[in-house]
């Protein structure tokens, strides 16, 4: 993180602090002296969030696809209720 700035200061001069997401990278401002929130250019929350495909896909890329699970299940039925 190149910068950080406490949130008054951030909205004070928040030109400045887009200019330097762009220009030098992501911008972290604080609130009450903790990390809040991180500003950045456009286009690197697009290359972050690039990924849209569906969890049947993303499953289906995985290494472990087509493994065959032997799951033997209790055929337990619970126990008596006396209501």
């Amino acid at each position: 993180m190149k910068s950080s700035w406490a949130l008054q200061d951030a909205k004070n001069r928040f030109s400045e602090v887009v200019d330097k997401a762009l220009k030098e990278g992501p911008q972290l401002v604080t609130r009450h002296g903790r990390d809040a929130v991180v500003i950045i250019a456009a286009d690197t929350f697009r290359k972050q969030v690039k990924h849209k495909d569906s969890l049947v896909s993303f499953f289906r890329k995985s290494p472990l696809f087509g493994v065959k699970l032997e799951i033997d299940r209790s055929r337990d039925t619970g126990r008596e209720v006396n209501l």
